[in-house]
């Protein structure tokens, strides 16, 4: 029986996120950890009353201490290039490539300097957990991308089905099961890769994750393509795609997305994942 794309698009979700996706704190403090002996001994600079000369001193002293420059800034590079009406400069803060002149001149004009001699810092330790947490927020957007794979694969194992694979590229299914897929790859120009591959005796499934919990005009060429990519893969005989999306974020796109729906049967949601979809496809 044909399915109700409206019925079906009120049981997406509006979120999909874990406990860890909202900071990875076991990675914040890992980092801390790796710069915990140069950051207490960057300390000695909190509330100096001469903080230039005894910044001096702990650079000849203790050069290793640089490294932890661009954190303080919230930056994860190693190389920082700043410019004024001086000219620009690259500074390299794990081996050193200025003068300690120019990196006083980084630290002052950065605001470091008076950070660190004026401005209640009592921890450079506790101010860099604070500072990569800030950071590590900043990368809900990759660990939300590969929630959704997460979840649909716990749905595969608890299935029971053993004979999968992730992220694999086209090329490499055509290689292992010997079957053309260039209809796919716009003949083999198109480095196309899949979420999953599910291979059964008599199938095997390219299957594309995704979660969207905020509109955007990526929801529109994603539907677009997949729309394209289930026409093109009807045509070919042991192959089936399959599409496992979900988010409100296609309420905005909804017209694209139900054009995908009305042409691709096997397109589900976590609703479908949660009544056992997978047992009836995945004969």
């Amino acid at each position: 029986m044909k399915r109700n794309f409206d019925k079906w698009l009120e049981t997406f979700r509006s979120s999909i996120a874990d406990y860890e996706y909202y900071v990875n704190f076991k990675k914040v403090f890992q980092n801390v950890d790796n710069i915990k002996v140069e950051l207490n001994i960057l300390n000695s600079l909190i509330g100096s009353s001469d903080i230039e000369n005894d910044f001096e001193n702990l650079m000849e002293r203790y050069p290793e201490t640089l490294k932890c420059i661009p954190i303080l800034l919230a930056v994860r590079n190693n190389e920082i290039l700043a410019m004024d009406e001086d000219g620009s400069f690259v500074y390299d803060f794990r081996k050193k490539n200025q003068t300690i002149e120019q990196y006083k001149i980084f630290m002052k004009k950065t605001g470091l300097f008076d950070l660190l001699a004026n401005h209640g810092i009592t921890n450079l330790i506790d101010y860099v957990v604070g500072v990569e947490t800030g950071l590590d927020s900043n990368g809900r957007k990759n660990r939300g991308g590969h929630l959704m794979e997460d979840l649909v694969e716990g749905y595969i194992q608890k299935e029971g089905i053993t004979d999968y694979y992730k992220e694999m590229y086209l090329s490499d299914v055509e290689k292992k099961w010997d079957i053309d897929l260039s209809q796919l790859s716009n003949d083999g120009k198109t480095a196309k890769r899949f979420d999953f591959v599910v291979k059964t005796p008599s199938m095997i499934y390219g299957i594309e994750t995704n979660f969207y919990a905020s509109s955007g005009s990526k929801l529109n060429e994603t539907a677009r393509s997949y729309k394209m990519l289930a026409e093109e893969s009807k045509e070919i005989q042991g192959f089936t795609f399959v599409w496992l999306t979900d988010g409100l974020g296609w309420q905005s796109a909804k017209r694209n997305l139900e054009e995908t729906f009305d042409v691709l049967d096997t397109i589900y949601n976590i609703k479908d994942l949660e009544i056992g979809i997978m047992r009836e496809v995945f004969k």
